[in-house]
């Protein structure tokens, strides 16, 4: 499917998406009709952009993403300590939800005393 299919569906932009294909984080092939030059997509396109858009709210940035997808899908550095990096992630992952937690509790205080309720 085209790019504008991808758009529609997911809900991103035209600019994020090939954003996301300059910086290697999606692929597109070849049109198979020779006529044009349009980049096609797979159906799975729209996994890996709920992947990348859940890693991106879990604190990856483009460049962490674009390393740990390239050591999976090819490794490139043999040096790279996948379960250390993974821990590290992890790690981080669980200190946002506890912040987002004592947010929440904090907003549930705040409604809670707005509507009377000490």
């Amino acid at each position: 499917m085209r790019i504008g299919e991808v758009a529609r569906r997911s809900g991103l932009s035209r600019d994020t998406i090939r954003f996301y294909e300059r910086n290697g984080l999606i692929a597109s092939g070849a049109s198979q009709d020779s006529t044009n030059s349009y980049r096609v997509f797979e159906e799975e396109i729209f996994e890996r952009l709920r992947m990348i858009d859940e890693a991106q709210k879990a604190g990856f940035t483009i460049s962490e993403l674009r390393f740990f997808l390239r050591q999976i899908e090819r490794p490139v550095d043999q040096e790279f300590d996948m379960d250390e990096f993974l821990s590290r992630k992890i790690q981080e992952v669980e200190v946002n939800i506890e912040r987002a937690n004592r947010f929440l509790e904090t907003l549930r205080a705040t409604r809670d005393a707005l509507a009377g309720k000490t």
